[in-house]
């Protein structure tokens, strides 16, 4: 079935077709329509607008972007024969191995990194750098944590300074019994570039997942983690951080699932729009019988800046168990007049107050990236000096 027109391209574009097609056809499959649930409020026209082809530079795409990673004690890099039974695994359990963005990524042959972890791994920051060139850059990314296992790390996406990029960037976790596993995502994009995050997670009994995602920047960004609690048992955080304006749209769909008792879930999502910017949120909570004794909360809380910005939020709890502590909400707000007024009667400018109460709304979230955040200063990426 062929995907129906995206409404934002002109008709009869020519660029816009060919960019259709060639996307299309790296995917096997057509681009997402706007008549599916997942992708109603998604504008995908920016992706259009990115030229055609894999960037490389012209002397072409280094064969291993990570030859010069360091890692440290605990975590060895495992090559792609090693891992074979281990990769897609957790793509396939999360039912997200045929989604169109996955697919895009395995069909631009991406640069792929294994990583085994066994015993406290530490810290680490992963550098996703994009080489020069305009076009789709891709990476994979295949995190195994043994029984036991600690790691912190943080991902680092970036496009080439003055080139148009899609960059892809997919990530399977898969946790075994106890493991801890602190993931970041921080995503700092550029009006010309667009990105897709795709997380899958496969979660043993006693493991804890710690995911945290900030994305600001991009004309297009979506993200989609996707969480399995294979026997239940096991604690999953989610933690949410974007910021758009002009006219970017930054789309997060989440989904997490218990397939047995007693697991949790913490999960907090924030957004704040100005501009003619768009946020985006649906997160998906699966609860089926076998999931006794369940304890997931889910929270959206948004921050609108401008009455041309939009928010979307949609949290879905799906709960066929009985015996449970399930609960959701949103909240959709603008900045407290008497918060203004508060700080501007003590002598603070207009400009100065509101990005104080900003900065207190991000930082929430921003805390909980690991600690190797800190060098590359979020809060200011995201609101500027304060």
């Amino acid at each position: 079935m062929v995907a129906a027109p995206l409404t934002s391209v002109p008709a009869g574009s020519t660029a816009g077709a060919a960019a259709a097609a060639w996307l299309a056809d790296l995917a096997g499959a057509p681009l997402p329509s706007r008549r599916q649930e997942d992708w109603r409020f998604t504008d995908l026209s920016p992706l259009l607008a990115i030229p055609t082809g894999i960037a490389a530079p012209s002397g072409g795409l280094p064969a291993d972007p990570w030859r010069a990673l360091s890692l440290p004690a605990g975590v060895e890099r495992l090559d792609a024969q090693q891992a074979e039974r281990a990769l897609g695994t957790s793509l396939t359990a999360c039912a997200a191995a045929d989604h169109w963005p996955v697919r895009l990524n395995a069909g631009a042959a991406p640069a792929t990194l294994v990583l085994r972890v066994d015993g406290d791994g530490g810290s680490l920051e992963l550098p996703l750098a994009a080489p020069e060139g305009d076009g789709l850059v891709a990476w994979r990314l295949l995190l195994l944590l043994e029984p036991g296992a600690r790691l912190e790390l943080l991902q680092v996406p970036h496009a080439a300074p003055g080139h148009r990029q899609l960059l892809s960037l997919v990530t399977e976790v898969v946790l075994a019994e106890d493991a801890r596993l602190n993931l970041g995502c921080l995503a700092l994009g550029r009006d010309d570039c667009c990105l897709l995050n795709h997380l899958a997670v496969r979660q043993a009994p006693g493991s804890e997942l710690l995911a945290t995602t900030v994305s600001t920047g991009w004309s297009l960004a979506r993200h989609e983690p996707r969480v399995l609690q294979e026997q239940g048992a096991a604690r999953t955080r989610l933690r949410g951080l974007q910021r758009v304006e002009g006219r970017q749209l930054a789309d997060t769909h989440s989904c997490v699932r218990f397939e047995g008792p007693e697991g949790e879930l913490d999960q907090l999502h924030k957004a704040v729009a100005g501009g003619a910017g768009r946020s985006v949120f649906n997160g998906a909570v699966q609860v089926p019988r076998a999931a006794q004794r369940t304890n997931a909360a889910q929270m959206s809380r948004n921050l609108l800046l401008s009455d041309r910005a939009r928010i979307d939020t949609k949290p879905e709890l799906e709960i066929v168990a009985d015996d449970v502590k399930c609960a959701h909400g949103a909240t959709v707000s603008q900045l407290q007049r008497e918060e203004l007024f508060y700080l501007r009667s003590r002598g603070i400018d207009a400009g100065t107050a509101a990005r104080l109460l900003q900065r207190a709304f991000c930082e929430e979230v921003l805390r909980e990236l690991p600690s190797t955040a800190r060098r590359h200063d979020p809060i200011t990426a995201l609101l500027g000096d304060v």
